[in-house]
């Protein structure tokens, strides 16, 4: 049983004994944190009602092998050029919104819509600020694909040679996390919600993705407690809070201050623990 002041430990292996000791003393330096953007991609369901779409990272990826997580990804610089097509929120409104200043803001932005599409074709982009494209499952699309993924092509050029603008209005603020300073990789990770597109397909495209589903975060949070699906807990805490929505409508305009939160360590007894945000741990079994 955790102590009082513990009661938001999360067990780790104890291999990582050492580590959590050497950063904790600053004899160990902690990986930088890159900076990411990660989209929960909505959808109203008929018989199911609200549902998010999710993919299973590969068992061989270095980072989070084998859990389950929404799409999304590393900035690339390039994800900051000032003539992207552009409609809806500026950079500066999500500055504020995600505590960035301009220049991150707009890369934040566009890695989001970049890697929603690289990894699920989804594409919260249009020919006007009050359109969206439709079917993008083309052989055509693919190619283009493809280039944002070898970084032969920017998003900015992607857009431009589609004639098409970044639709930050089909974008909210979600959540800010941090991956702990005990990992060898590390994120500084802004949470995107959107709505899927009419018009489009969600698919597995992604080749660091090996099984995906709509599910309703209900009951993706249960399975991520109950151990059946792998989950870092930023995921569980995101699945747990629309769960207490019942409409893509309702999550789009749901108020939301955001906070940053970046999990911390312990040796609790001669334990490791990874110290949980209360917002967090309250989502999982402890103690």
């Amino acid at each position: 049983m955790l102590g009082p002041a513990m009661v938001n430990g999360l067990r780790l292996p104890a291999e990582l004994r050492e580590r959590i000791e050497g950063i904790n003393a600053g004899t160990l330096p902690p990986a930088p944190a890159r900076h990411a953007a990660t989209v929960v991609v909505l959808r109203d369901h008929a018989e199911h009602g609200l549902q998010a779409f999710m993919l299973r990272r590969v068992a061989s990826m270095a980072f989070a092998p084998g859990a389950y997580v929404f799409p999304g990804g590393s900035v690339d610089p390039r994800d900051g050029e000032a003539a992207l097509g552009w409609s809806g929120p500026s950079p500066s409104d999500w500055g504020k919104a995600f505590n960035a200043d301009e220049t991150l803001a707009r890369e934040l932005v566009c890695a989001a819509v970049r890697e929603t599409f690289e990894e699920t074709l989804v594409l919260l982009a249009g020919p006007s600020g009050d359109s969206v494209v439709g079917d993008t499952r083309g052989d055509d699309w693919e190619v283009d694909r493809q280039a944002l993924l070898d970084r032969s092509r920017s998003f900015g050029e992607f857009l431009d040679q589609r004639g098409l603008v970044l639709r930050s209005d089909l974008l909210r603020p979600w959540a800010h996390w941090i991956t702990p300073a005990v990992e060898p990789k590390r994120y500084d990770t802004r949470f995107f919600v959107a709505a899927m597109p009419q018009g489009q397909r969600a698919r597995d495209v992604s080749t660091e993705a090996d099984r995906v589903a709509w599910v309703s975060p209900a009951e993706a949070a249960r399975r991520g407690r109950d151990g059946e699906w792998i989950m870092l807990p930023p995921t569980l805490a995101t699945l747990a809070e629309l769960a207490e929505y019942e409409t893509v409508a309702e999550v789009l305009a749901a108020p939301r201050e955001i906070v940053m939160h970046e999990p911390t360590t312990e040796i609790v007894d001669g334990e490791p623990y990874l110290v949980l945000p209360e917002s967090a741990a309250r989502h999982y079994r402890l103690g």
